[in-house]
C-alpha cells in the first residue's frame, strides 16, 4: 500500500485540510463583526482567539467518520453531527433543528427528506465540511465525489447541495494529487468532468471562463459568494478563488473575504481545498495558532 491510498497518509492529507478549513472559518467569521470592517479593507488580522463555526464544527465529524469506517457510513455522520451540535455554532434553523430531532431519536432520513415542503434543503451546508473527505480520496476523485454525495444526505438532499457537495470533494482530491495540485483551469475542468449537469456545474463552467478576471467583486456579482447560502451561490465562487490561489493560502483568503457574503463558508471552503495541496498551500503558522483547537472528540492528535 502506497503512501498516499494508506489509512495514515489519508488522515494526514485530511487533517491538513481540516486545519485550513477551520482556519479560514474562523477568521472569516471574525469579518461578520461590523468593528472588524476596517481591518478587512487594510487586510490586518482581528484580536484574539478566532472561534469556529459550524462549518469545522461538522468538518470535524466527516473526519472522525472516516478514521473510524474507512468511508462515510451515514448513520454514524448522522448520529456525529447531532452528538456535536452546539447551538452556539451559527447552525442554520432548518439543519438545527433537524439535528436537534435526530438528537432525540428521529430518523434522519425522514426528516432531511422533508425539509423545505419535501424538496430537500439547497444550502451550502454539505460542501463547507466536506473538503477534508476529498483529500482523504486523493487517489481516487471519482470515490471522493461518490462518498461526498453519501455525505451530504443526512442534511442536505437537494440536487444541488449534493453536486456542491461532490463538487468541493473533487476539488480537494485534486488539489492533493500526489504530483502536486495542477493549474488553476486544470482543476475546475477536472471538478467539472466529474460533476452532473446542475446549477452548481453550470456555475462552475462560468467561473471556469473567468479565472482571468481581477475584479473579485465583479466575479461575485455574476457567480454569487454565499449571500442566498445555497449551493449553487457558493461552491462556483468558492472554486474560483481556490483555483486562482492554489499554494497560497493568504492570498486565497483575502481574496475571499473581499467579496462579502457568507465569508466563514466561503473561507472554510477555500482553506480546505488550498490546505489539501500540501505544505505549500497551509495556513501561515501564526493563524493556525491563533484559531481555536479542534476538538478533542474527533480521537485523532491535531
Amino acid at each position: 500500500m502506497t503512501g498516499q491510498s494508506s489509512s495514515e497518509g489519508r488522515l494526514d492529507r485530511a487533517l491538513a485540510s481540516l486545519r485550513g478549513l477551520s482556519v479560514g472559518d474562523a477568521l472569516g467569521s471574525r469579518f461578520f463583526v461590523p468593528s472588524n470592517y476596517p481591518l478587512l479593507k487594510r487586510r490586518e488580522l482581528p484580536s484574539g482567539t478566532w472561534q469556529w463555526t459550524d462549518d469545522t464544527e461538522m468538518a470535524a465529524s466527516v473526519v472522525a467518520v472516516l478514521l473510524a469506517h474507512g468511508r462515510i457510513d451515514q448513520d454514524a455522520l448522522a448520529h456525529s453531527f447531532a452528538a456535536h451540535h452546539d447551538v452556539d455554532r451559527g447552525y442554520g434553523p432548518a439543519v438545527d433543528r433537524l439535528l436537534r430531532l435526530v438528537g432525540e431519536g428521529g430518523d434522519w432520513r425522514e426528516l432531511a427528506a422533508a425539509l423545505f415542503n419535501g424538496q430537500g434543503s439547497w444550502g451550502n451546508g454539505a460542501a463547507m465540511r466536506i473538503a477534508p473527505l476529498g483529500a482523504w480520496y486523493a487517489d481516487d476523485p471519482e470515490q471522493a465525489t461518490h462518498q461526498a454525495e453519501i455525505s451530504a444526505y443526512p442534511t442536505h438532499q437537494h440536487r444541488e447541495a449534493v453536486v456542491g457537495s461532490m463538487a468541493v470533494a473533487a476539488a480537494a482530491a485534486l488539489a492533493a494529487a500526489p504530483d502536486g495540485p495542477p493549474t488553476g483551469p486544470a482543476l475546475l475542468d477536472g471538478v467539472i468532468s466529474l460533476v452532473p449537469r446542475s446549477a452548481v456545474g453550470a456555475g462552475l463552467r462560468r467561473a471556469r471562463d473567468m479565472l482571468d478576471y481581477g475584479d473579485t467583486a465583479t466575479v461575485a456579482a455574476v457567480l454569487g459568494c454565499g449571500r442566498r447560502t445555497t449551493a449553487h451561490d457558493t461552491v462556483p465562487f468558492a472554486l474560483w478563488s481556490a483555483a486562482r490561489a492554489l499554494g497560497d493560502y493568504e492570498r486565497a483568503f483575502w481574496t475571499t473575504v473581499q467579496a462579502g457574503g457568507d465569508v466563514d463558508t466561503t473561507c472554510a471552503i477555500v482553506g480546505g481545498v488550498v490546505a489539501s495541496g500540501g505544505p505549500a498551500g497551509a495556513p501561515p503558522r501564526q493563524w493556525v495558532e491563533r484559531t481555536e483547537a479542534l476538538p478533542g472528540w474527533m480521537g485523532v492528535t491535531v
